[in-house]
């Protein structure tokens, strides 16, 4: 079995730079959940603020099931990834121009962020921020799996 990340690590992990996946029941006959990269803001005890605009699917199926999952990765070996699913706690429409401020900074550097912001500020008015409580976790980490399998394979250094 995968171990488990701990509490502050999970959550220090889902605080870091990743883009997330979000996932929404799309309630359509025979479909999969609708799965997405999004960029995303979370702080160790806070929620997890997602953007978006308010005319898309995404939006409207957030808005339908009135929760959602974000899963998280590191893609470098020892493979680790965080999933939350929550509740959505809040929607403010339009989208909250600090958060959206804020999001973009952590994504990008100071000058591409300002860039960004500029060539886009017409979605302030088309936007919508979404805020999850997360509720449950699945983590895993395989620097612990796999250090673990070191181990195993390390000769017997008394033979």
């Amino acid at each position: 079995m995968v171990p488990a990340m701990p509490d502050e690590e999970r959550r220090l992990f889902l605080a870091g730079l990743h883009v997330g996946v979000l996932g929404i029941t799309d309630p359509g006959d025979d479909r999969a959940p609708l799965l997405v990269p999004v960029w995303y803001r979370y702080e160790p005890g806070g929620e997890v603020v997602v953007q978006t605009g308010r005319d898309t699917v995404k939006a409207r199926l957030l808005r339908a099931a009135g929760r959602f999952s974000l899963c998280v990765q590191d893609e470098q070996p020892p493979y680790r990834y965080v999933s939350v699913e929550g509740p959505i706690t809040s929607v403010t429409d339009p989208a909250d121009p600090d958060e959206r401020e804020t999001i973009a900074h952590r994504y990008l550097d100071p000058e591409e962020a300002r860039a960004y912001l500029k060539s886009t500020a017409d979605q302030l008015v088309d936007d919508i921020t979404f805020r999850m409580r997360p509720q449950r976790w699945r983590t895993a980490n395989f620097a612990a799996f796999a250090a673990e399998f070191a181990e195993a394979d390390r000769p017997d250094r008394d033979g």
